[in-house]
């Protein structure tokens, strides 16, 4: 992947590890007033090197996607606060992409959570609508 080359060999492993392995990240987008702010995302990094998550609709992170597309995402999970795995990049809402139930990858990701808590993929699906892709632009690993 394109975005992990620059990194030396171990940083680039690592970070490639965590962003196919974790399953939650932090969403940080800009308010309007420029305000920082940050919420908790599934993700599914893609082979291309872009990032699928999907919103509930209407959610503030998409607003604010809208007229700012600049991001950041963070991995949740570093138990030293030495293996951070940071991006910037841009978002956009992308509703001519599948719904999450039909995304393979990302079933077989999040399958248990989608069980335990919607019990079903098409529930998790109809609930969480908005289709997002991050393109990333720089990593911090």
């Amino acid at each position: 992947m394109e975005l992990l080359a620059g990194l030396p060999e171990e940083a680039r492993e690592r970070a490639g590890r965590r962003l196919r392995e974790n399953r939650i990240a932090w969403l940080t987008t800009v308010r309007p007033n420029g305000q920082p702010v940050s919420v908790v995302v599934w993700f599914l990094l893609r082979e291309d090197g872009t990032i699928l998550l999907y919103s509930q609709p209407g959610k503030e992170k998409l607003r604010n996607i809208e007229k700012n597309p600049r991001i950041s995402l963070a991995l949740d999970e570093s138990s030293t606060g030495h293996d951070v795995v940071r991006l910037e990049g841009t978002a956009v809402a992308a509703p001519g992409h599948p719904s999450a139930d039909r995304v393979a990858e990302y079933r077989a990701k999040y399958a248990d959570l989608i069980e335990t808590i919607f019990q079903t993929p098409e529930r998790f699906a109809a609930q969480f609508s908005e289709p997002v892709v991050i393109t990333p632009s720089r990593l911090h690993a």
